[in-house]
């Protein structure tokens, strides 16, 4: 039987294959089978070898037996042929790239697309870093990169947050002629905006002549992602104006943006048009959904969502966990954790950062404190920075601020700028000042330029009414250059979002809403409503106290809200600093004079008012 005529033998052994895992069954077949021709049995071999390894996709087993057959019948190592080829399984089958790099070591001059290959394994691998040195080997071996490198090569990029590297790797993909590739343009946009630099990205996209959905996935996905969730809308509309028609990635980015934004009702819509064009099956979209409800405090949505989905997982659990922890409901957050260990499922270390959050924020000491040492113990987690940072604010708003401070010293982890603001944050509201300067003087030492800081510790010495001292830190903030962020509350209305700050009167309606924030006072003074005015920490008059108080951001949005909506529709505001006691207590006031529920996110969580009480039962 000669080579050109094994076609009967060529299917014979795949129908062999697909049946045994036996190396020895294998090896008599080859052997019973060695033709009887003037041709060289090595080649013979090398070609079955190679024929035969595209059916090893299901079995890393059998790739190492064909491996093992070619080397036993004196197929040579360096052979390039069967090198690439082994190569290309072994990145197919996601096998150890040790066993891959160990190929490539012994076959003499591979040529591009074997480089390609090694490439496209280590970018998807753990190291994608690997990929980035492996393609510098492949320009000292002067091997010239094709088409396919640098898509590969900057998915490596990405994955490895290395712009630097994508931006070099991108002017050698341009002057070697590749930038007007569509594949290369798209991973181009896609290495900027994993990498943070939305600009690149959005200057990339602009220059695409053939925008495909892809591009525009990355693009958007780029600006939801990276803090700038409005460009990532305005992009989507002109999606929608050239007719691409957005899938299941486009959804997620989109809905990202939106729980960024609070944009309630147009998150509603992204959630009809799932509907319409059967997404409601996809789990990723489907995740996304829940999480988007969560974060813009419709929490029943979030359940609703939650209880609708075909298929769940741990991300899906994760995010209902995390979503009723900071919407104030604790105890329900805490049962469907024990739902998720009922089912069988292994929670994630996201899922016990919602777990601790949800004790931290309803001062559930010791069930945090066992959970902490449950997710150590019974599931293997090493706890991270995140896991310590829950534990310090659990103490710390339990006011232990001592054992805080005792249990940043014992961690066997470095405290980072979060910890100790933290810290600093409880030191400022329960009046640990000594503790309050040590925790200061450690941010200094981290470079911390946080204007946060500084506003702690000014508020810190003001609550001691130690104004030379206030001074004294409002100097330093002017002399490094750091300014104030100031606060702000934002609020949607007829698919528009408007932004407040304290006094802000730039607004068409500000006479009307001052008006209404008159006749809000007395109406709650009505009610017993008594300013906080311990609140002020500056050094003016009582009145004037009063008068700041009541034209909080927060305040001046509500009033604006109950002005432009019917009665009993709820409102919903997001702030960006925390919402202050006197606040909190005028809110709980309103929402039962006016019969409206009203939800506010500030920057760690969101309070439910509800005729005249708040889901965190004044714990925050």
């Amino acid at each position: 039987m000669h080579f050109k005529h094994s076609s009967l033998l060529h299917s014979s052994l795949l129908r062999f294959l697909s049946t045994t895992s036996s190396y020895v069954s294998i090896n008599h077949f080859f052997t019973t089978a060695t033709p009887n021709s003037p041709e060289n049995p090595i080649y013979y071999f090398l070609r079955k070898c190679i024929a035969l390894l595209p059916f090893c996709a299901s079995s890393k087993f059998k790739l190492r037996q064909i491996h093992a057959f070619s080397i036993r019948h004196g197929v040579p190592l360096t052979d390039p042929d069967l090198g690439k080829h082994l190569i290309f399984t072994i990145v197919s089958l996601s096998a150890p790239m040790s066993y891959a790099g160990h190929i490539f070591s012994k076959i003499s001059c591979p040529n591009v697309f074997t480089w390609n290959t090694m490439i496209r394994g280590y970018a998807e691998s753990e190291n994608p870093k690997l990929a980035i040195q492996f393609y510098r080997q492949m320009q000292v071996a002067s091997v010239e990169p094709d088409t396919h490198t640098y898509p590969f090569l900057l998915k490596a990029v990405a994955k490895s947050m290395e712009v630097k590297e994508g931006e070099m790797i991108h002017s050698v993909a341009t002057r070697n002629g590749f930038e007007s590739l569509v594949f290369v343009q798209n991973t181009l946009v896609h290495m900027y905006a994993a990498c943070g630099d939305t600009e690149s990205a959005h200057r990339m996209f602009e220059l695409m002549q053939d925008r495909d959905l892809v591009a525009w996935n990355s693009v958007i996905n780029g600006f939801s992602v990276n803090g700038r969730p409005n460009e990532a809308l305005t992009l989507f509309r002109e999606m929608d104006l050239e007719d691409v028609k957005p899938d299941g990635f486009t959804i997620v980015s989109l809905l990202t943006a939106c729980a960024e934004l609070d944009a309630l009702q147009l998150g509603r819509r992204i959630h009809v048009y799932m509907l319409k064009v059967g997404l409601r099956g996809n789990l990723h979209p489907n995740n996304a959904l829940l999480d988007f409800y969560a974060k813009c405090g419709s929490i029943r949505e979030a359940q609703q969502v939650f209880s609708e989905m075909g298929e769940r997982n741990v991300v899906s659990w994760t995010s209902l966990i995390v979503g009723l922890a900071v919407n104030g409901f604790a105890e329900e957050a805490l049962e469907h954790f024990k739902e998720l260990e009922r089912q069988g499922l292994v929670p994630s270390e996201i899922t016990f950062v919602g777990v601790l959050y949800a004790c931290s924020h309803c001062g559930m000491l010791d069930e945090g404190f066992n959970y902490f040492q449950q997710m150590k113990d019974e599931y293997g987690i090493v706890p991270r920075i995140e896991h310590y940072g829950c534990m310090i604010d659990l103490l710390s708003r339990a006011g232990l601020v001592k054992e805080a401070y005792q249990y940043i010293q014992e961690m066997p982890l470095q405290p980072n700028d979060v910890i100790w603001r933290t810290l600093l944050g409880a030191c400022t509201i329960h009046g640990q000042l000594a503790l309050g300067e040590i925790a200061r003087a450690q941010l200094l030492q981290l470079e911390s330029k946080h204007s946060g800081d500084y506003v702690l510790l000014s508020n810190l010495y003001a609550s001691g009414s130690r104004w030379s001292e206030v001074q004294k830190v409002r100097r330093a903030m002017l002399k490094d250059g750091v300014t104030k962020t100031p606060g702000y509350s934002l609020v949607e209305l007829g698919n528009r979002v408007y932004e407040f700050t304290m006094g802000d009167k730039s607004h068409p309606q500000s006479q009307e809403v001052y008006a209404l924030l008159e006749e809000m006072t007395q109406k709650l003074k009505l009610e017993g409503y008594v300013p906080h005015t311990a609140n002020v920490l500056k050094d003016i008059e009582e009145e004037e106290k009063e008068q700041c108080l009541s034209y909080h951001s927060e305040r001046i949005a509500i009033a604006f809200m109950l002005i432009n909506t019917a009665p009993g529709t709820p409102i919903r505001v997001v702030k960006n600093l925390r919402v202050c006691l006197d606040c909190h207590l005028a809110i709980k006031l309103i929402s039962k004079v006016y019969d409206r529920e009203i939800v506010i996110r500030d920057r760690s969580r969101f309070h439910h008012f509800r005729h005249g009480s708040c889901s965190c039962k004044d714990y925050w």
